[in-house]
This record gives C-alpha cells, structure tokens and sequence, in this order.
C-alpha cells in the first residue's frame, strides 16, 4: 500500500491544498460548475486531507457542523489505494466524537456502494446534483457493518 498521511484541518489554513484536489476532481474531472463547487460550508468545517510522501495533497472530505460528510474526493493516479478509505473512517471518527449518533452524505451513484461496504444505506430515490446523478445515505451507530 502507498503511503500516505491524514491530516484534520480547516478552510482557513489548508484552502489552497484541498480546493487543488476538489477542482482536479469535481471541476476538470467531472465537470462540476465552478459556482456550484465552493460554499460557505467550508469556512465552518472539519476537513480532512490526505497528502502523499512528498506532501502533496491527493484526497480530501469535510464534515459539516451538522454531521454530513461531503466533498470527499481521491486524486485518480490515487484510486483504490485506500486513500478512500482511510477518509471516510477518519470522517466518521470525528463525527463520533463530536456526538453525532447518525451520519448523512449525498453520494454520486457509482460511488453508492463504496459507502455501503462501510454500513451506509440508501434512503430515498435517485436525484440529480451539479448534472450528476446521487442518492442520499446515511449511517447510524448500530447499523450493522459499524
């Protein structure tokens, strides 16, 4: 497995880290509008980011104040290397230990099951987000796959 590092961080001191991996992904990626991609959210989260070796940032993921986790996005040269993973996990711990019992995210459809592996569940129907398709999930403390 690659090596590679976690950091919590915030909007503050690492905009310019995590806004590379987000605009590589969801902008020139998957062509998410520009306006659509920043928000006031970010000033107000927890985010998490991964970097490489050589400190270069290659994946990342906030939790909101209120418990969702969003905008978690691997470089593709970073792909299935657990960099995913590890991010997820780490979005979790931290909403545990800020009290929240449930977790939501809006998952892009062919991303659904990664976050079943990981005890998400699917509630509601398929609905269209930025031209991509999603569905919203969430997890409980208790599901199963905890």
């Amino acid at each position: 497995m690659a090596a590679f590092t976690l950091l919590e961080t915030d909007w503050a001191h690492d905009a310019r880290r995590l806004s590379a991996v987000r605009r590589a992904v969801f902008i020139d990626e998957q062509g998410v509008p520009e306006a659509l991609e920043w928000d006031a959210y970010d000033m107000h989260s927890l985010h998490l980011l991964a970097i490489a070796a050589d400190a270069a940032p290659i994946g990342c993921a906030r939790l909101l104040p209120d418990g969702h986790i969003g905008r978690m996005a691997v470089l593709p040269a970073w792909r299935g290397r657990g960099v995913g993973q590890a991010l997820l996990a780490a979005a979790l711990r931290a909403a545990q230990a800020r009290g929240y019992r449930t977790v939501r995210l809006s998952a892009q459809t062919h991303a659904a099951g990664f976050y079943a592996r990981a005890g998400f569940i699917i509630v509601g129907e398929e609905y269209e987000e930025a031209g991509i398709r999603h569905v919203s999930m969430q997890k409980t403390d208790g599901d199963r796959n905890r």
